[in-house]
């Protein structure tokens, strides 16, 4: 079959924990890190009597990650338990929704580096519990087991087979990333397990409806990974069909090994009856009234797709300049601050992007010069107080330690001299120590200007305005 052009189908699951306190059915913490099987109780490990009771601040998130993503939220929805054996599963069971989910059909759009702007549809988003997590790197020749995140606050998100390749798949995650954090549901740290991807990928012939046999790839825990995983497993597919003689594609579950960039079967592909679903006998069906809804749709913030257009029209600022500024929600905030406190919008996004980002990623991401502090810098390079490259040393100084810029500034000895009386003085001794330079100037060599600006900025000590100082040089050079 070598000469097959084949397409790449991929759908995604994506498994986001809940920004909650509290676990999904009880009052045990779901925080990340406490030592193993210390944060368990007799709900999270199903003892017998133990009933789970739902945590209202998760169902509120879900709600409002559902409507970020554009969802049909459902007043009813219904818990179902889902049946499978593992030793990370205490209770033999997982408590999750099936045939009556929280939300379905809903939508996000991404940037796929092949097709422009692209969308993926929203199967559906429910809500679930998590399971504990197999340790195999504790003790030799075992499993360890830890059941902390038993019962830790899920949402599972499922999009329709609408990736075309690995790398669209990644840009989604990344933009699926951001909306989720924007509306403060989940904070994505896909090294915390706060995030997890499952992928289901096939391939077919270019022109084709029919969807091939799909595998699931599991175990990917970085969003670099994600597009590695699918890769090798997109390849390792077309590898087969290539080959030919009867050979063909098992829907199988298969783990992805990030240290040998390969795959391996871990079981067949189980399907829905398998896990014997059937709602839970201890709790009853979820029922949201309008309002409740309607408080969560209040509870959303302008998200970054929203944000980013309007950075372009309100600040005209170029659509790559609001990308960035946007990208972050505390980030997209912290510029509208400095605008909002005198900044103009072209010089603060170009600080914000700059000094301010780069300070922050060398400092825990604070972003650490106050809003007003780092317009009124702005506003002191724009009047010709400050030099921009003074105005660099007084925003370290600023970030540092503190305290209004024009008062670092003049502490520092960095306030621009614009005293015509004071700049003749050393364009005079410029202009006297550089005899031969004036004489080439004199004959044509005009670019020599700049020079004498430099060496005028090099006696003051970075001091002298440079707009009056080019103008006075220009005027004595003439003369």
């Amino acid at each position: 079959m070598a000469g097959v052009v084949w397409e790449t189908v991929i759908g995604l699951e994506t498994h986001v924990q809940l920004r909650t306190a509290s676990k999904m059915f009880c009052g045990n913490s779901a925080a990340f890190g406490a030592p193993p099987n210390t944060n368990i109780c007799p709900v999270c490990l199903g003892l017998p009597g133990a009933l789970p009771v739902p945590n209202e601040v998760a169902v509120q998130l879900a709600v409002r990650a559902a409507l970020a993503l554009g969802c049909t939220v459902h007043p009813r929805s219904l818990f179902a338990r889902k049946n499978y054996f593992y030793p990370d599963l205490p209770k033999g069971y997982q408590i999750s929704q099936f045939e009556q989910p929280l939300a379905t059909e809903g939508a996000l759009s991404y940037l796929s580096p092949d097709r422009g702007i692209a969308t993926a549809t929203i199967v559906r988003l429910h809500v679930e519990e998590d399971a504990g997590k197999s340790l195999h790197d504790r003790f030799p020749k075992a499993t360890a087991v830890d059941l902390n995140r038993c019962g830790v606050p899920l949402i599972e998100i499922v999009t329709g087979p609408d990736f075309r390749s690995p790398q669209e798949a990644r840009a989604y995650l990344l933009t699926l990333k951001q909306v989720l954090e924007y509306a403060a549901v989940a904070d994505g740290d896909m090294e915390k397990g706060s995030l997890r991807v499952d992928a289901n990928v096939s391939v077919r012939r270019v022109g084709e409806t029919a969807l091939g046999t799909k595998t699931e790839v599991k175990n990917i825990n970085s969003f670099a990974y994600v597009e590695k995983a699918l890769t090798v497993e997109r390849d390792r597919q077309i590898a087969v069909l290539d080959a030919g003689g009867g050979a063909a594609i098992l829907q199988e579950t298969l783990l992805y090994d990030a240290k040998t960039n390969s795959v391996r079967p871990q079981r067949r592909k189980e399907e829905s009856h398998d896990y014997r679903y059937f709602p839970d006998p201890d709790l009853p069906p979820l029922v949201l009234s309008p309002e409740f809804i309607a408080a969560q749709q209040a509870e959303l913030p302008e998200l970054p797709a929203t944000k980013r257009e309007r950075f372009v029209t309100e600040y005209a600022l170029s659509v790559t300049d609001a990308a960035v500024l946007t990208a972050d929600r505390a980030v997209a905030d912290y510029y509208e601050s400095v605008v909002r406190a005198g900044g103009e919008p072209k010089a603060s996004a170009n600080w914000v992007m700059g000094e301010a980002l780069a300070d922050a990623k060398d400092h825990n991401e604070a972003l650490r010069v106050p809003p007003s502090a780092l317009a009124q810098l702005i506003s002191l390079v724009k009047g010709g107080t400050l030099s921009h490259q003074a105005a660099k040393r007084v925003f370290s100084e600023v970030a540092e330690r503190g305290g209004e810029p024009r008062n670092v500034a003049d502490a520092l000895g960095l306030v621009q001299v614009a005293d015509t009386g004071v700049l003749v003085g050393w364009v005079n001794d410029v202009l006297g120590a550089h005899a031969g330079e004036v004489s080439r100037y004199k004959q044509g060599e005009t670019k020599l200007l700049q020079f004498f600006v430099g060496q005028v900025m090099r006696a003051s000590r970075g001091k002298a305005d440079p707009k009056v100082t080019q103008r006075l040089l220009e005027e004595k050079l003439a003369s």
